[in-house]
């Protein structure tokens, strides 16, 4: 068998080879290509040991022969890249992609098989690779029923798996499990793994456009095969002429926080599309919201109706005085009266309640230099929102609305939409329809200078550098399953983000509840199941452009002293590290500010979450900029804080440290330690 190595750059690739192996810049990773088997397949192996076995590449297509026996090598392209480049707003401002990489083309000796090729990119923290399948005869329409893809984890039977069931009625909103790998059926991605050697490996996608999202569906144990969610016909992807795949993802590191170090997502996203972004502006927000999951309000109209022009304009003041940047209305327009839920053909994106007057509300706004942000519920009726979605746009412009939160509440498979001839067809949330309609909204609003904050998305992949108006997203159980969920999101529930969901990008959690006691407290009430410390660590730990201030301003007003910290924390970074974190146990991240007229760009911030365990985590200060003093404004569990009964214990405290300095976190049970480092 002849070896082509691509591991030094520069060596030109042989016809014929029989396998191909491409290498990390930092020599760790090596990807192998063969084609000895009936399937082409490829190999991932770190430092030499075997993460992904041998594994199969291919799809299938309705009328065209498959990408799939018979398939040999070629021709292979090798090529490598090292560049930073600066996101407009994000977690880190400033990106090194550096990998090396090679495109494998395949042929096939029988003639009613077409060509197809995939690039494999390997950075230092992972693997990304696509299809390639270019303009040729015959491919002018291509419907895809399956993708071939595998990824057979070595070892399997002896690693632990962190999961979501994929293909559910209440999409990605899960509480993760925890089991042996082999108990993991069929998952979403990002789907998180550690192995027997405590590798820790999350596979996951990048760039998902005009594609089916994958899942990942265990047939042989150990063995994944993508499972691209269908169309409501059966069809997986529809495509015409020459076309490319998103990028299936594999982020592989020897600790726990290597995932959360990785970019490797963003890196396999193209550059920003939108031109000049300054028009989107990352910040903190309060709004009519939690009032109506403890049922204090109604989104529908009546005597206890919350999105009121009066409401709004309270609203309006306290965040005018206590430096937040917007209020969020949800149920200002026609259509909420009734089960919402079911309400998808009749709401009015442009009318608004009796109650509701936008314009006093945008004047009053200018006023107090406080902006209105829009939201939009589809209850999963999206050809409706899509007839009304320019007038919608149209009028959020002229009330000075800048953001958008879209809802796509409906349960899994149950997005209803007008096909060509008139009739109604069900689709999946992350199927290739609603990928696309997604993206038509954001695209759409872009043109308005409009962000959106998707909830009941599809999963992000990282398409916030192409499109940077898309902030953020929900995509899991958020805060709102505290007021009512069946069970309330258990003590890991956070540090299990952290590690599985909040490695697709940032996520839109509603943090900063204060009356943990709004139905008794215990263990037996829907509620947070945290401590006041930690629901403050929630805004560093749970990274989103924009930061919900989710309680009611009532329960600020009680607790100004911790209330201080969710004014004075930014949610624009220069710097982010992850310093210490196991997977659903505990998670600390240390973030620096991007200065602002608002924020001092000297100025760290820390948050440190636990699960149920109360433990004491040690941290180096050595992130802090060398030669300088700093504040330690801490905000931390008192001794006697614990999450059941006695959640409010919370101390705040000062100190001079330097980055020569280590700290000691005591998280209670499910608490947590926030901390602002002002430089001196």
């Amino acid at each position: 068998m002849r070896l082509i190595s691509l591991t030094l750059l520069g060596l030109s690739a042989v016809a014929q080879a029989e396998t191909v192996t491409v290498s990390s810049p930092d020599g760790h990773l090596t990807v192998s290509i063969n084609d000895d088997h009936a399937l082409v397949q490829y190999q991932v192996t770190l430092d030499g040991q075997v993460i992904i076995a041998p594994s199969n590449l291919g799809m299938t297509l309705k009328k065209q022969a498959p990408f799939a026996d018979g398939f040999k090598i070629s021709k292979a392209t090798p090529s490598r890249h090292d560049e930073t480049w600066q996101q407009p707003w994000g977690e880190q401002q400033t990106i090194r992609d550096q990998h090396h990489a090679v495109t494998v083309h395949f042929k096939s000796d029988n003639q009613q098989q077409g060509r197809f090729a995939v690039t494999f990119k390997v950075f230092n923290d992972g693997v990304g690779f696509r299809y390639e399948v270019p303009q040729q005869p015959g491919f002018e329409r291509s419907d895809i029923t399956d993708e071939l893809t595998e990824f057979a984890i070595a070892d399997a039977s002896q690693s632990t798996a962190w999961w979501i069931p994929a293909r559910g009625w209440n999409r990605y909103e899960y509480v993760y499990n925890t089991t042996p790998l082999e108990q993991a059926a069929h998952v979403h991605t990002p789907f998180t793994f550690k192995t027997k050697n405590n590798v820790h490996v999350s596979i996951h996608e990048a760039a998902l456009i005009d594609y089916a999202a994958m899942t990942l569906n265990q047939r042989r144990p150990g063995t994944f095969k993508a499972d691209l969610t269908p169309w409501s016909d059966g069809i997986k992807v529809r495509k015409q002429g020459g076309f490319t795949t998103p990028w299936r993802t594999i982020q592989i590191a020897k600790q726990a926080t290597g995932l959360l170090n990785s970019h490797l997502i963003l890196n396999l996203n193209e550059p920003n599309k939108l031109g000049d972004v300054s028009w989107v502006n990352p910040g903190k927000y309060v709004g009519i919201w939690w009032g109506m999951h403890i049922n204090e309000n109604t989104w529908g109209s009546g005597d206890k109706h919350g999105a009121t022009t009066k409401n709004t304009l309270e609203y309006m003041d306290f965040s005018a005085k206590y430096g937040f940047d917007g209020v969020l209305v949800e149920g200002w327009n026609i259509g909420w009266d009734g089960d919402w839920f079911f309400n998808g053909d009749v709401f009015k994106f442009d009318q608004a309640y009796p109650d509701f007057d936008i314009k006093a509300i945008s004047e009053y706004g200018k006023k107090v230099g406080v902006k209105l942000i829009g939201h939009h519920e589809t209850s999963g009726n999206v050809s409706n929102y899509r007839d009304q979605m320019p007038a919608a746009f149209a009028l959020y412009n002229q009330a000075g609305v800048e953001q958008i939160k879209t809802g796509y509440v409906a349960d899994g498979g149950n997005i209803k939409r007008i096909d060509e001839h008139g009739i109604a067809r069900k689709e999946w949330h992350d199927g290739q329809f609603m990928v696309n309609e997604y993206l038509y909204n954001v695209e759409l609003a872009a043109k308005h200078k409009l962000s959106i904050n998707t909830h009941e998305p599809i999963k992000d992949t990282g398409l916030r550098r192409t499109y940077p108006n898309w902030l953020a997203r929900e995509g899991a159980r958020g805060q709102e399953f505290n007021a009512w969920g069946t069970p309330p999101n258990p003590p890991e529930h956070v540090p299990m983000l952290a590690f599985t969901r909040m490695l697709a990008g940032p996520m839109d959690f509603t943090p900063g509840i204060f009356d943990m006691g709004f139905n008794g407290l215990g263990d037996k009430t829907n509620r947070p199941q945290t401590t006041l410390a930690k629901q403050l660590a929630l805004y560093v730990v749970l990274y989103s452009p924009i930061q919900m201030a989710a309680d009611l301003p009532k329960n600020y007003l009680a607790k100004p002293d911790a209330f201080q910290f969710i004014q004075d924390v930014p949610t624009d970074w220069q710097q982010s590290i992850a310093l210490a974190g196991e997977v659903g146990d505990f998670v600390v991240f240390a973030r620096k500010a991007k200065g602002t007229q608002r924020y001092n760009g000297d100025d760290w911030f820390l948050g440190a979450v636990s699960d149920e365990q109360a433990r004491e985590v040690t941290v180096k200060l050595d992130f802090l900029d060398a030669n300088r003093t700093y504040e330690a404004q801490i905000y931390r569990d008192g001794d006697k804080a614990e999450w059941k009964n006695n959640p409010y214990d919370l101390v705040i405290e000062q100190r001079k440290v330097t980055a020569k300095d280590t700290l000691t976190l005591k998280l209670a049970t499910s608490g947590g330690t926030a901390i602002r480092f002002k430089a001196l």
